[in-house]
């Protein structure tokens, strides 16, 4: 049994090395060190068991510090023809099409557009198209991967739901979601999926 174990830990260490999030990063490390604890306890190996109760509580001191941070987040309304835009959507470019394939960036002048800034750094830029009866059709959604802890999205859907009612938003309308791990993150934002005119779209309530 204890091989398992052993085998179990080193997997998760592993996959700890490839993501591209430090939380994830710290929860993969954290079952790694409780694998690696488990098969030391079995084999007796006290090494194993020492380094590992003390990787152990680094990670979990890291993780509280990381949930109990405050951050400072900050909406920021823009055009859509600005060259910092421009430049901050060429940068991240590959990544973008990855969960909009569709998007272009022509088509963001004269929409309902906004940056949100996590301690004076842009972490997400947001795109929509508004229409009369109060859909904002998502064109653009987009958060740096080292963000997305779901803190920004409930930013702008929970602190920033006046902001958009404001702006005559009565629904945020996805027409198409072609990225599962970004349906999980709406899924998680309150979007539900509703056949509208013969089409699945995504749409949360304000």
């Amino acid at each position: 049994m204890a091989v398992y174990f052993g085998y179990m830990a080193s997997l998760l260490l592993i996959v700890a090395l490839l993501v591209n999030n430090d939380l994830k990063f710290r929860w993969y490390n954290l079952f790694g060190n409780i694998c690696f604890i488990v098969y030391g306890m079995l084999l007796i190996a006290v090494p194993v068991l020492i380094t590992n109760i003390i990787l152990l509580v680094i990670n979990v001191f890291y993780l509280i510090k990381v949930y109990t941070k405050k951050e400072n987040f900050d909406l920021i309304e823009f055009l859509g023809d600005e060259t910092l835009v421009y430049k901050f959507l060429h940068f991240y470019q590959k990544d973008i099409q990855i969960i909009f394939k569709d998007f272009d960036k022509t088509a963001m002048k004269g929409k309902l557009n906004f940056v949100v800034l996590r301690d004076v750094v842009i972490a997400n830029m947001f795109s929509a198209t508004m229409h009369q009866n109060g859909d904002a059709e998502v064109l653009l959604n987009y958060t740096l991967i080292k963000y997305r802890d779901y803190k920004v999205g409930k930013f702008i859907f929970e602190k920033e739901k006046v902001f958009l009612q404001s702006k005559g938003v009565k629904r945020i309308v996805y027409k198409k979601v072609d990225n599962k791990k970004h349906e999980q993150f709406l899924k998680v934002m309150g979007f539900n999926w509703v056949e509208e005119n013969d089409e699945l779209v995504m749409i949360k309530m304000l």
